[in-house]
């Protein structure tokens, strides 16, 4: 099992037999860090950059996609998330990173010692995992292959692995089984991550992430959320729940005055975190 954070990272299990499969991993390497700092580039454009002629541009770009970091349409390769696309796991670890952690500390005071945890496969979710020695002993639950490798040698954490289809873009397990296996625990608390927040819902890409989320969510005797300021921005297809419905919303303190003032307003119980040096 390999753990995705960065574009080297993702390509580092090539391992160049010689200098031209070298030149072409790093090449590539190359690429997807133009891609993930533009959000989306045309091939053309790539052509012109790295020197390389049209068909091995594409080559190198479906290799990429292949592999679940990028998608390609019309000559565009994509990075960055649509309404009806999410983007890979690698992209989102790279975008609001400070935010995440601040987040993920916040996170860390809704978790008692003994409990049984949902973690979701988000990347915000992710940022929890170096923090949870200091609440040990635990049960995380999770279908996140990311997490998984984490928390394996974590002492004093029991980890419960959820199995079934292997999905590369989220480096994450859905579907039926996946649902089936989650449907027969009980949690004390689930973390969970969305897209989008329109109107107060809560908004997902994929009708298969919302599946195994709303599992999650059931599942579990407190639901917490976790999202930070950009998500008011932005917009996906599949509605999953309406903030009030989550017991506790954690947000950044980048989040603007308007959504906090009428998120409270409707007794939503909000939690705002704040940077170690804030705090004090």
């Amino acid at each position: 099992m390999t753990q995705k954070t960065s574009p080297a990272s993702f390509l580092q299990d090539e391992l160049p037999s010689d200098s031209r499969h070298s030149r072409q991993l790093a090449r590539r390497q190359l690429i997807a860090e133009a891609v993930m700092a533009e959000g989306s580039m045309r091939i053309e454009d790539l052509t012109e950059r790295f020197g390389i002629s049209l068909m091995t541009a594409h080559r190198d770009v479906d290799e990429l996609v292949a592999r679940g970091l990028f998608r390609k349409t019309r000559g565009i390769v994509t990075a960055a998330a649509t309404s009806l696309i999410e983007s890979s796991d690698v992209y989102r670890a790279n975008r609001q990173a400070s935010e995440k952690k601040m987040i993920a500390a916040a996170a860390m005071q809704f978790i008692e010692p003994g409990q049984a945890i949902f973690l979701d496969d988000s990347t915000t979710v992710l940022q929890m995992a170096s923090q949870l020695p200091a609440k040990v002993p635990l049960t995380a639950i999770t279908n996140s292959l990311t997490l998984m490798n984490a928390l394996k040698d974590m002492h004093d954490v029991t980890l419960l692995a959820l199995g079934g289809q292997y999905y590369n873009w989220c480096n994450a397990f859905m579907g039926r089984m996946t649902i089936n296996e989650i449907n027969r625990l009980r949690a004390d608390v689930a973390f969970i991550s969305m897209s989008a927040i329109i109107d107060d819902v809560v908004f997902h890409q994929s009708p298969e992430i919302v599946d195994i989320k709303r599992a999650m969510f059931n599942s579990a005797a407190k639901r917490i959320l976790l999202t930070d300021h950009t998500k008011f921005d932005r917009r996906a297809l599949h509605s999953f729940a309406a903030l009030s419905e989550f017991d506790v919303v954690i947000v950044d303190e980048k989040t603007p005055a308007a959504h906090l003032e009428r998120m409270q307003n409707k007794n939503i119980n909000v939690v705002v975190a704040r940077s170690d040096k804030e705090r004090t």
